[in-house]
């Protein structure tokens, strides 16, 4: 009985091995198709706009700054803008703290507002050095007889220095846009 299922499992290999090889190999295909997007976050291009301090209390001053930014081309700037009433009052404060009264009221007296004040109340401001009634006929006789007619004078000038920087800033924003 041994012999025959030993034979039998002997018939049974057989079988099994020949009909394994009579198969055809198992061949797997197979296609990969990777298509990978990748995107790059970046931030814009910044134009940043530079910092001015002025937070020292005792300066008559402010600042001013601005930016533009587009797709190629980013400009800022920035400016210190001094406040000229502001300097007059300190100005004419410290005067007085140290005993000049005349010069004080002198400075004060660059003010249109102050010099029409001055000469409604009777005591016209100082002239090259004379104050009261002999003041009063300095400025009547005086070619620019009113801070306002020398500030307007000072203005006109200040006007042409200000053109002048303006067309050379154009001239050099042009040279910039021309080298893009």
């Amino acid at each position: 009985m041994c012999r025959k299922l030993g034979i039998t499992l002997l018939l049974l290999a057989t079988a099994m091995t020949s009909y394994a090889q009579e198969e055809e190999p198992i061949v797997t295909e197979s296609t990969v198709t990777s298509q990978t997007t990748t995107t790059l976050k970046s931030p814009p291009p910044s134009a940043i706009s530079p910092t001015i301090n002025t937070s020292n209390s005792d300066l008559c001053t402010f600042g001013v700054a601005g930016a533009v930014q587009t797709q190629i081309l980013g400009i800022s700037t920035g400016t210190q803008i001094t406040d000229d009433n502001c300097e007059m009052l300190k100005n004419a404060k410290t005067l007085y703290d140290m005993g000049m009264k005349v010069a004080a009221v002198s400075v004060m007296c660059q003010d249109q507002r102050v010099f029409d004040a001055m000469m409604n109340a009777g005591t016209p401001c100082p002239k090259d050095g004379l104050v009261g009634a002999e003041a009063k006929a300095a400025w009547e006789s005086a070619e620019l007889s009113s801070p306002e007619e020398i500030q307007k004078q000072d203005r006109e000038l200040t006007k042409n220095e200000k053109t002048a920087i303006g067309a050379g800033g154009v001239g050099a924003l042009l040279l910039l846009l021309l080298a893009l």
